[in-house]
């Protein structure tokens, strides 16, 4: 598994998703429709996008 981060390549939005997806070795399209199927029921799914975005460091900006 590589580390958690946003890739620079790929990103639809931030990268969220994509960085989630390659970290767990999952589809990048399996988990952006995941992310838009749980994003219709309420949560906080949104805020956590957010905090991910944030939190999450750019790909070769990555802390070792």
């Amino acid at each position: 598994m590589s580390t958690l981060s946003r890739p620079r390549n790929g990103r639809l939005l931030a990268g969220v998703c994509a960085g989630l997806a390659d970290r767990f070795g999952l589809s990048r399209t399996l988990v952006r429709i995941g992310w838009v199927i749980l994003s219709l029921f309420p949560g906080p799914l949104w805020i956590a996008y957010v905090v991910l975005w944030f939190v999450m460091p750019t790909e070769g900006n990555a802390r070792r």
